[in-house]
């Protein structure tokens, strides 16, 4: 528990609040509900051993945050989450009643254990120990299901690292719902350039041996989103769009679409993942303060280059 001032609050709520909600307990020193209140906030918050933070704000020495929240009785309880208040309630409440309240919106403890799986992972890629992190995005995914950016990342993984097995897995279940999610769909699509690159006799076909074919050919579509698929499989996004892309000119419906899917595709895949909230807005500070560095660097680049290609494909399509 800690003892909010405006000094603090920026700190200690908003800031603290991007990557541990924090339930802001507004009270009084006269007020009797308030009284009875706290020492069930206090001990949910042990109970809850780290799932949430509970601050507390004095209405009668805080009389600006108050008015922030437009709090008209004490006790209140709003609960913030990214930055932002996500709930609240008024007045004294039972154990049974908070512990509700916070169940509806705290991850659950197998939750974070898969975000910390999930996070390990991602230091353990940077690293280079591709095995290591595959283990850990399992466990991660094993333990919550639910967590749809550890499901993404391990079955990127195991698709870059040949588990094509394992990945098909794992696509089932979120292929299945309605609309497909579209990531999802991307990796579908890279799996399969994967798969043909690993069982199409093309594969063993030099880049010039299909340019030949296809000038000999233009409308040699079939000839020419092999070597796309090929392309893509070794990552080679840009020629592989380009290829996909004179497809599309010639023949938008070809192969009841294709080309444009596996090229939507790719743009997924080279879409940088949207920060989470405890991230707060990249290339800023909590308070909105600019920050220039390599990272941000990186993602304008890449983020001009997909609209670059995404602009080739709206001509394309029109």
């Amino acid at each position: 528990m800690i003892d909010i001032t405006l000094e603090t609050f920026e700190t200690e709520v908003i800031a603290a609040s991007m990557h541990t909600p924090v339930l802001v307990d507004f009270w009084a020193t006269w007020c009797g509900p308030c009284k009875t209140l706290v020492p069930v906030l206090e001990k949910l918050e042990a109970d809850y051993g780290g799932r949430f933070i509970l601050a507390k704000v004095d209405v009668d020495a805080n009389q600006q945050i108050a008015a922030m929240f437009g709090v008209r009785s004490v006790p209140t309880c709003v609960l913030m989450v990214g930055g932002q208040p996500v709930d609240g309630f008024m007045g004294a409440q039972t154990e049974g009643q908070v512990r509700q309240f916070l169940d509806k919106h705290l991850p659950s403890e197998d939750a974070l254990h898969a975000e910390a799986d999930a996070q390990e992972a991602q230091q353990l890629m940077q690293e280079g120990d591709t095995e290591a992190a595959l283990q850990k995005l399992a466990e991660a995914v094993a333990a919550d299901p639910s967590n749809d950016d550890a499901r993404f990342d391990y079955v990127r993984l195991l698709i870059a690292s040949g588990g094509l097995e394992e990945a098909s897995a794992l696509l089932h279940e979120p292929l299945k719902r309605i609309p497909q999610p579209l990531r999802f769909a991307a990796l579908q699509e890279w799996l399969q350039c994967v798969a043909f690159a690993q069982t199409d006799p093309r594969a063993d076909w030099p880049l010039a041996q299909f340019d030949a074919a296809i000038e000999h050919n233009k409308r040699d579509f079939d000839t020419r989103f092999a070597k796309a698929q090929l392309l893509a499989a070794a990552g080679q996004w840009t020629d592989s769009m380009d290829e996909l892309l004179e497809i599309i000119l010639r023949d938008k419906t070809w192969n009841e679409q294709a080309a444009r899917k596996l090229f939507i595709a790719i743009l997924e895949l080279l879409t940088p993942p949207k920060p989470k909230k405890q991230d707060a807005v990249p290339g800023k500070t909590a308070g909105g303060i600019e920050l220039l560095g390599k990272n941000a660097a990186q993602q304008d680049t890449v983020t001009q280059l997909i609209n670059s290609y995404r602009r080739k494909l709206s001509m394309a399509l029109n």
